[in-house]
């Protein structure tokens, strides 16, 4: 598996603990005390972290630092998405797909040589 593959598996697996460790405290833990929400957050942010520090070591051998973040934030907006639909149950708004379309230029942008 190539260097930019490897990266690019272990960066969605990372975001999908991220994205539930930052909003799924709002649904699932909205009526405890904020810091059991950040300590369950921080548990489930370990398990990100044992992902995404390897992702970006691995990542960084081929890749430049800002190919990393932009990578990492396209990653992050392709899972959000999903997320925010069947998990949160809130709708898609056209401004979800505008901000996409602006990370597709970035990742471009970023990339080009």
């Amino acid at each position: 598996m190539s260097t930019v593959s490897q990266t690019v598996c272990l960066l969605v697996a990372s975001n999908v603990f991220m994205t539930f460790a930052w909003y799924a405290h709002l649904k699932n833990l909205s009526e405890r005390p904020w810091i059991v929400a950040a300590l369950a957050s921080w548990g489930i942010a370990l398990f990100e972290y044992l992902l995404q520090v390897p992702a970006n070591r691995i990542g960084h051998r081929q890749l430049e630092l800002g190919q990393l973040k932009i990578l990492q934030e396209a990653i992050t907006l392709a899972g959000f998405v999903p997320f925010a639909l069947l998990y949160m149950k809130e709708p898609i708004r056209l401004n979800y797909v505008w901000a996409a379309l602006c990370l597709c230029g970035a990742v471009y942008f970023v990339f080009r040589k």
